[in-house]
């Protein structure tokens, strides 16, 4: 048995001008009433999706099931402290040296 079917709730002028205030966005009456229809559109298009969307149905984020492909974690040689410091301009034993960036010792 479906649910009873209920027009989507349309939005207003008002409602736009209240959630701009809310957001502190200046909008122009032209602005006003282009969002007004745009938001109205996406109210119409969730309300579509909704009625087709049962329980039955699973939740999607994406149209394409994703799956990640790792490989396996092999350490492999690298470089030896000398080697990865022989191009610094300063170096404080085994460390880069660097200007500080804060007033703090």
């Amino acid at each position: 048995m479906s649910e009873p079917r209920t027009e989507p709730a349309s939005i207003s002028t008002d409602q736009v001008r209240h959630l701009a205030n809310l957001a502190r966005i200046d909008l122009s009456d032209a602005e006003l009433s282009s969002l007004t229809a745009e938001l109205g559109q996406i109210v119409e298009s969730v309300a579509k999706v909704s009625e087709v969307a049962g329980p039955d149905v699973p939740a999607t984020s994406h149209p394409v099931p994703l799956t990640n492909v790792f490989r396996d974690d092999v350490p492999l040689p690298s470089l030896t402290v000398e080697e990865a410091l022989s191009g610094a301009p300063d170096r404080e034993g085994d460390k880069f040296k660097v200007a500080p960036i804060l007033d703090e010792e």
